[in-house]
C-alpha cells in the first residue's frame, strides 16, 4: 500500500487524493491518469441538436446536463431540458394516449396517438433546425418548463 506524499497516511493504489488531508497524489507508473473531457470536441450547437433526436435524444440530454463542459451554458442546458420534456411527451403518447385512442376510435380508424406522434415528430425536427441555427425557441408548455429548470440551478 502506498502512502500520501503530503501527510504520510496510507492511501489506496488508485486513489487520486488522500482521504485524510485531501492532497493530490502523484500518478504512479502503470496507472492511468484521468483522460481529457469526452465532451471537449462537441460543439454547443451539436449538443443542442442531439437532444432532440426522437427516441434517443433523452440520452444526449442527460449526458449534456451531467457534463462539466456545458454546466454554465444556459442555451445548451435549455435545449437539453426541453428535449427531455419532449421525450416525456413521446412516452405519454405511447403509454397513455395510444391505449385510450385504440379503445375510443376502434371503429373510426382515426388514431389520436398517430396525430400526436406526428405533431411530436414535427416539433422535434423543428427544434433540431432551430438548434442548428443557434436559436433558442421555447415550445409551448415544454419551453416554459425548460426555462424554469435552467433557472432553478
Amino acid at each position: 500500500m502506498p502512502f500520501c506524499s503530503q501527510c504520510g497516511q496510507q492511501v489506496g493504489t488508485v486513489d487520486v487524493f488522500c482521504y485524510h488531508c485531501g492532497a493530490r497524489q502523484p500518478v504512479a507508473a502503470g496507472t492511468v491518469a484521468p483522460g481529457p473531457d469526452p465532451m471537449a470536441g462537441l460543439s454547443p450547437r451539436t449538443a443542442s441538436v442531439l437532444c432532440y433526436i426522437p427516441g434517443v435524444g433523452w440520452v444526449a440530454s442527460i449526458i449534456v446536463l451531467a457534463s462539466d463542459r456545458f454546466h454554465r451554458d444556459q442555451a445548451v442546458r435549455f435545449h437539453a431540458f426541453q428535449g427531455l420534456y419532449l421525450f416525456v411527451a413521446w412516452l405519454m403518447n405511447a403509454w397513455v394516449f395510444r391505449p385510450i385512442s385504440a379503445m375510443l376510435t376502434y371503429n373510426l380508424h382515426v388514431h389520436l396517438y398517430s396525430l400526436v406522434e406526428l405533431v411530436l415528430l414535427a416539433m422535434s425536427i423543428f427544434m433540431m433546425i432551430k438548434a442548428a441555427h443557434d436559436q433558442t425557441y421555447a415550445l409551448p408548455l415544454f419551453g416554459e418548463l425548460a426555462q424554469r429548470s435552467v433557472a432553478e440551478r
